[in-house]
């Protein structure tokens, strides 16, 4: 279903992926993603976790070219490999969207539904939602190299933006995380969660898609964090292990079931730190420049620029 507009489209986001200008912190290494195949669509098949492990592998090496991935990458191949796995990324996340849409679709599809009529429109939509996130892949670079300085910056013990890229479990999480949150604020079906949790057991960091994160942000180590679905963080947020940001209770309906949909998870302002092991509960706001001590249970709002710490025989530590 190539044509003219989807190309150019195309052609724009790898010229701005491949621009060296926004890798100048950087150094490209050898190393690059490996090619993805294409998958047959079948009506009510739902989503590959190997399909979508691809996709994974592709985006860290579209997105990190010569941290992720096998290929050779210098400044003379950078845009063509680029070039070949954005195409891939797009084709195979087109079959995955579709997949998802088919199989979320046909507990639901009429008896008088043309399905060959309704596999065209799945297939036109899968191709335009698939596209839509590719040509945001330029923006969801920008934030994560945010998240790489605010990473490098929070941590004495890293020693350079390469060691960031390569070795810690938030970035890739993040890549997971800021794909899949694109996906699910367009309403695409199981695959943002499906993304968020490869990320979660291959890390430990459990971030749903639906969750608002703002660039600048980081975790700390990482193992155990939490993060719910209606969360909201600022810019500048910092995170250290074993961090939850959870809801207290769950609204019932008039059949005693969880409400759905509804806020319920805490909202964090700009530069708030959260120490390890930290429980925050609820639907409250954390003020800017707040700071959480480690071990400490919150689950009522916090003005900005006050702290709270768990006591150890009468004295704050």
């Amino acid at each position: 279903m190539n044509n003219p507009g989807q190309n150019r489209l195309l052609t724009q986001t790898v010229d701005a992926l491949a621009d060296l200008e926004a890798w100048n912190i950087f150094k490209l290494s050898s190393r690059d993603g490996k090619c993805a195949r294409s998958v047959a669509f079948t009506k009510g098949q739902r989503p590959s976790g190997e399909a979508l492990a691809e996709i994974v592998s592709l985006a860290r090496s579209i997105l990190f070219p010569g941290y992720y991935g096998k290929s050779m990458v210098n400044q003379h191949t950078l845009k063509f490999q680029i070039g070949v796995n954005v195409e891939q990324f797009h084709k195979l996340l087109s079959g995955q969207i579709l997949a998802g849409l088919s199989f979320c679709d046909a507990d639901q599809e009429e008896p008088e539904t043309d399905c060959y009529q309704q596999n065209f429109v799945l297939r036109e939509r899968s191709e335009e939602l698939s596209l839509r996130l590719t040509s945001k892949l330029p923006d969801i670079r920008e934030v994560l190299l945010t998240d790489v300085v605010a990473a490098y910056n929070g941590d004495p013990a890293a020693k350079s933006f390469s060691e960031i890229i390569s070795c810690y479990p938030v970035i890739k999480t993040l890549v997971n995380y800021r794909i899949a949150h694109e996906l699910f604020l367009m309403d695409v079906p199981l695959i943002p969660r499906m993304l968020t949790e490869m990320a979660h057991s291959e890390t430990g960091i459990d971030i749903h898609p639906g969750a608002a994160i703002g660039p600048y942000f980081t975790i700390d180590h990482g193992t155990g964090v939490v993060i719910g679905e209606t969360c909201t963080i600022g810019t500048g947020v910092k995170l250290y292990q074993g961090v939850t940001l959870g809801a207290k209770s769950f609204p019932l309906d008039a059949d005693g079931n969880p409400i759905k949909g509804i806020p319920r998870h805490p909202h964090l302002g700009d530069n708030v730190v959260v120490y390890a092991n930290a429980t925050v509960l609820g639907n409250i706001h954390i003020g800017d420049g707040c700071i959480i001590g480690a071990n400490t249970w919150v689950m009522e709002d916090m003005a900005p620029n006050t702290r709270k710490y768990k006591k150890s025989n009468n004295k704050s530590f």
